[in-house]
C-alpha cells in the first residue's frame, strides 16, 4: 500500500524557495571569462534547475545526478551540448540554507568563482531571503549502512536522527595538509559558521600544469588558496587551521544534494572527491535491498513518508529504486 503521511504546520519541515530574485556576476575559474548569474523563485516540487540563457533554445539543467557529466576539479552538469562546470559550491550553499526550489539563470558555461569558497552564495541568499512554501519537505533518511570503495577512496552512509558529515582527507606529499580530520552535524548555522568561509584549495605543483596549458584561466590567490611546500602562498593565510578539510565537505554537502532531498544520516568519507562523491550519490540512490518502512523520524511537524517504489521516489531519483533508506 502506497501512502503519503502529513503532519503539523512548523515552517520547518516545509519546502522553501528565495522570496527575491538575486543577481550575481564575477569570472568564472576556467574561462577566466564574466558570467552572472540569477537566482529566482520556483514553485514547490521542481527542484534545483539551472538555464543557459545565453544559448540558443536556453536549455535548462536540473540539478540531478542523471545530468552528472566527467569534470575537472568540479562537478559539471550537461543536456546535450549545454553545459554548466562548477556547480558544487552554489548547490552546497542552497542545500545547507534549505532551498528546495529555485531556477537559475546563468550566463556563461560555469558559476562564477568568487573566493573559492561558498560564503558568498549564503551571503546572495540571505540578502534575497526565504519563502515558506504550501508543501511538505521530503527527507531521505538512511536506514542501513550503504557503502562505497574505490582504491583508497572510502563513503559509508549510517543511520542517524541528522545530518552528520565525517571526512578524513590525506596528502602525505605535502609536509603542510599531511592528514586532517574534521566532523560536523549541519544545520544552517553550523553551515555558515564552520564550512560556507573554507576555500578551495589546491598543491601548487598540482595545478601549475593546468595553468601553464591555459585549463584554469580564472584562478588566482583571490579565489582558492594555494600550497607549495609548508606554505600557504595566500598573504592572509587560512582561515581555519583545517579549512582545507572544511572544503571538503562542503564540496561533499553540493555533490550530495544532486540526489534532490536533505539526507538525514551520518555520511563518513576517507579521501573522497567530486567523481567519488558523485559515485556514492548514486549508490545512494540505488541501494538494492528494498526496505519499505513507511515510519517518519519526528524532526519537526511536517513530513512526507513515501514507500519504496511509490512514483514520487521513482520521479526524484530518476526512475532509480532505492533500498537502505527511507523517504520521508
Amino acid at each position: 500500500m502506497r501512502s503519503v503521511r502529513l503532519a503539523g504546520s512548523e515552517s520547518a519541515g516545509m519546502q522553501k524557495t528565495i522570496k527575491r530574485e538575486a543577481f550575481a556576476s564575477g569570472v568564472g575559474l576556467f574561462t577566466g571569462e564574466k558570467v552572472t548569474l540569477k537566482i529566482l523563485p520556483a514553485p514547490p516540487f521542481s527542484g534545483i534547475v539551472f538555464q543557459r540563457v545565453d544559448l540558443p533554445g536556453k536549455p535548462e539543467i536540473p540539478a540531478k545526478l542523471s545530468f552528472v557529466r566527467e569534470a575537472l576539479r568540479c562537478t559539471r552538469l550537461a543536456i546535450e551540448k549545454a553545459s554548466i562546470h562548477m556547480v558544487e559550491h552554489l548547490l552546497s550553499a542552497l542545500g545547507s540554507l534549505g532551498v528546495d526550489n529555485a531556477k537559475i539563470e546563468i550566463e556563461g558555461p560555469e558559476i562564477l568563482a568568487a573566493d573559492g569558497s561558498s560564503q558568498f552564495f549564503v551571503d546572495l541568499v540571505e540578502r534575497a531571503g526565504l519563502e515558506v512554501q504550501n508543501a511538505p519537505r521530503r527527507f531521505l533518511k538512511i536506514t542501513e549502512p550503504i557503502y562505497w570503495s574505490e582504491s583508497d577512496v572510502h563513503l559509508v552512509a549510517l543511520p542517524a536522527d541528522e545530518f552528520r558529515i565525517s571526512y578524513t582527507m590525506h596528502y602525505p606529499q605535502s609536509p603542510l595538509l599531511g592528514s586532517q580530520f574534521y566532523t560536523i552535524s549541519l544545520n544552517p548555522e553550523s553551515y555558515k559558521k564552520e564550512i560556507s568561509p573554507c576555500r578551495t584549495f589546491s598543491l601548487y605543483e598540482e595545478i601549475l600544469p593546468f595553468i601553464e596549458k591555459g585549463l584554469i584561466k580564472g584562478g588566482g590567490l583571490e579565489n582558492a588558496l594555494v600550497i607549495k611546500g609548508d606554505q600557504i602562498m595566500n598573504p592572509e593565510g587560512a582561515r581555519f587551521p583545517n579549512e582545507m578539510v572544511r572544503h571538503k565537505i562542503l564540496d561533499l554537502i553540493g555533490d550530495l544534494s544532486l540526489i534532490g532531498m536533505p539526507i538525514l544520516g551520518h555520511i563518513i568519507s576517507i579521501r573522497s572527491g567530486h567523481s567519488s562523491n558523485v559515485a556514492f550519490a548514486k549508490a545512494i540512490a540505488s541501494a538494492k535491498q528494498v526496505n519499505s518502512s513507511d515510519r517518519c523520524f519526528e524532526r519537526n511537524k511536517n513530513s512526507v513518508c513515501v514507500p519504496i517504489g511509490s512514483d514520487l521516489v521513482d520521479s526524484v531519483l530518476t526512475q532509480e529504486q532505492s533500498s537502505n533508506v527511507e523517504y520521508r
